[in-house]
C-alpha cells in the first residue's frame, strides 16, 4: 500500500472545476429544454430567455463554484492527511 500524503491544490482545483463545467453543461441543457417550455405555457418570456442563456451561464457558474470548492477540499485534505494520515491506495506497475 502507498499513501497519498498531499494533493497539489491547483491541479485538484482545476480538475474539480472541469467536473463542475461538465455538470453545469448537463444542467444547462436540461434547463434550456424545461424553462422555455414552462415559459411558453404560462406566457413568461423571461423563462424562455433564461432557458437558452443557461447553456452558457450554468457551466461558467458551476465551474467557478467547483474551482473554489476544489481549492478548499485540497487545503483541508492536506491539513487532515498531515494530522491523521492520507488515503491509502494499492498501485500496480505494468
Amino acid at each position: 500500500m502507498q499513501e497519498i500524503k498531499s494533493i497539489d491544490i491547483m491541479s485538484w482545483a482545476k480538475i474539480h472545476a472541469l467536473f463542475g463545467i461538465v455538470w453545469g453543461l448537463i444542467e444547462g441543457i436540461i434547463a434550456a429544454i424545461i424553462f422555455p417550455t414552462i415559459g411558453l405555457v404560462h406566457g413568461m418570456i423571461g423563462l424562455t430567455v433564461f432557458g437558452v442563456a443557461s447553456i452558457v451561464l450554468f457551466p461558467i457558474i458551476f465551474g467557478i463554484i467547483a474551482f473554489i470548492m476544489g481549492t478548499i477540499m485540497a487545503i483541508l485534505y492536506n491539513f487532515f492527511a498531515d494530522k491523521m494520515g492520507g488515503i491509502q491506495v494499492n498501485l500496480v506497475q505494468k
